[in-house]
Order: C-alpha cells, then structure tokens, then sequence
C-alpha cells in the first residue's frame, strides 16, 4: 500500500488558541491535500474558554471534539487518538510551534524504516531560555532513567501506527512518554529533525507545575518498566536493606547504651529517620497506588476525562476500534 493511499488521522488538542487553530488547521489541511492522503483532522478542545470552539466549528474538513473542562493535554490526546480511524496517526500542539510541512516527511521516515513511532526532534528550539533549560533537564533525567534513545520525547509531532494503541490509555502527563511506553511494549521507534517555529500568538501552557507532574511520570514509566511485573524485587530488597540498616543500628544502641553512651537521647537523629522512612513509604505508596489507577481505568468503563460533543464537518474515517 502506498504512502496516498494510507488514511491519516491528525489529532491536534487546544486549550485557548482562538488566535492561532484556524491558520494551523489551513495549514494542516494544504500538506494532506498536496500529498493527496485520505486524511482527517481531528480537533479536540480541552474546555477552551476564549472562544476557540466557535471558531474550530467553522472549520472543514473537521471532526471537533469539545470536553466538558480543562483535563490536560494528555487526556485531550488520548480522546482525539480514541476518535481516530486512520492507519496512521499524527499528534501536534495546537500553538502552531509544530509545522505541518514535516508530517510527509515523518510519515517517508516511518515508512522507509519500518518503523512504528517516528518521534520530532526540535533540533533548533524556537523557545524561551528558561523551557530550554528545563526541557534539557528533563531529557538528561528521561535518558538517566528511561532510555528510549530519543534527543526530545517531549515534541508532540510525532507519527504513530495505529495499533500502537490498541489496549493502551494516557493518564497524567503521560503523552511526552509515549514512545518510551511502546518501547517497552516491544514497538520499533525512531527520531527525526523537525522545524520548530516561535510562538506567536497567545500564552505558553507548560509551567512548574506541569515539569514536576512529568517527572513524577518519569518515575511512573521507569517503575512501570523495571517492576511492573515484580514489584517484590523492588519492594523487597528495600524492605530487606532498611531491616538489615535497622537491625544494625539497634546493635550499636544496645552496645553503646552498655558502654554509657546515651546517643538515642537526642531527639533530632530519631526525628530525621522518621522523616527519611516516612517519606520513602509514601513514595512507594504513591507507585503502587499508580498501578492501582492504571489497572482500575485499564477494566473499567470508566476514563479521565468527560466528552460534551462531537461535531462533523463532513464524513471522517470510520472510527477505528481500540481493542
């Protein structure tokens, strides 16, 4: 099957881009025309309140996808890629940052390579210097911890098969991991250079906030990855080396106590292991409280985020099923 004949999915979320989403969808539509694709474009608004979804109704061809509020990017993603009918799947921010113009040549790359997951690289960022050096930072911890061999996993032009998708969900702030998940799942992934433009209309999205929840995630996917499966090899051999540190350390305290030294009367050693083991606890706790979650959206009916409506601007790909 050729490249043209390949039907093509767009999935593009926004949350406040009234200013912008016209131009990026003129844009997007140009490029799949040219190339002569079998294509849709699928616009999910994560509870925009500027007006942005008058203004993507008007829009053809289009398949509008509106939530009820705000739930993150991460889930407005997960609901355009659910929404999905295309054989191949393209993600891209809504700020017009990401350029239409490198989706052919995501595509070739996927193609040419075999590939299942073509990842962009923004190379050359067209970003303020404090994103740059948080985004850095948080690429040296990803290939610390994660591995999955990408310069820039948080680029959301990327180009996907669609049964990457088949029985996996996105919670969190899970989408900039999404190559290291499949990864892990046995997909063959790839990177290759992308355009990055300045934004130049409305207002950055991406916060402090937003870099600790996607650290937090980082542990998820590196917990997920090494202990999904023997979560005792982890939780274990911790619990081991805190009795063995414990036992230890009453020895000394019985010896010292019988040698007259009082070292335990001191309040703030017994009050800074408290607080060093309490804090190890609920961190664990917080892991296995994650796999929890996923198991619990993974076989139930239920999912994170709430559809209000679903608008046609004409007859999009059948939607395909995530089974």
């Amino acid at each position: 099957m050729s490249l043209k004949t390949k039907s093509v999915s767009v999935v593009i979320p926004v949350f406040n881009e009234l200013e912008c989403i016209a131009r990026l969808h003129m844009e997007v539509v140009e490029v799949c025309e040219r190339e002569g694709y079998n294509y849709e474009v699928i616009i999910v608004d994560d509870g925009s309140t500027d007006g942005s979804g008058k203004v993507i109704k008007q829009l053809a061809p289009l398949k509008y996808v509106c939530l009820r509020r705000n739930f993150g990017q991460t889930a407005a993603m997960d609901c355009g890629i659910k929404q999905a009918g295309g054989e191949l799947i393209v993600t891209m921010d809504g700020d017009r940052q990401n350029d239409p113009a490198d989706i052919p040549r995501l595509i070739r790359y996927l193609e040419e390579n075999d590939l299942d997951v073509v990842s962009g690289w923004r190379k050359d960022r067209q970003d303020p210097f404090m994103k740059k050096l948080s985004s850095r930072a948080a690429n040296f911890m990803r290939n610390l911890m994660i591995k999955d061999g990408l310069n820039d996993s948080g680029c959301s032009l990327k180009v996907y098969r669609a049964d990457c998708f088949k029985g996996i969900s996105l919670y969190g702030e899970m989408h900039r991991f999404i190559p290291a998940v499949l990864k892990i799942k046995g997909f063959k992934i790839g990177e290759c250079k992308v355009n990055h433009r300045p934004r130049t209309t409305g207002k950055t999205k991406y916060g402090w906030k937003r870099g600790l929840k996607g650290l937090i995630d980082m542990v998820s996917v590196w917990f997920w990855h090494k202990y999904a499966v023997r979560p005792l090899h982890l939780l274990g051999g911790m619990g081991a080396v805190f009795f063995a540190a414990g036992f230890m350390i009453s020895a000394v305290g019985v010896i010292f106590h019988f040698a007259g030294i009082e070292l335990f009367r001191y309040f703030l050693p017994v009050l800074a292991s408290f607080l060093l083991i309490s804090g190890i606890q609920f961190f664990l706790f917080g892991l296995i409280a994650d796999m929890l979650s996923k198991n619990y959206f993974e076989t139930t009916s239920d999912q994170p985020y709430s559809v209000r409506e679903v608008y046609e601007s004409r007859d999009s790909l059948p939607k395909r099923s995530v089974l």
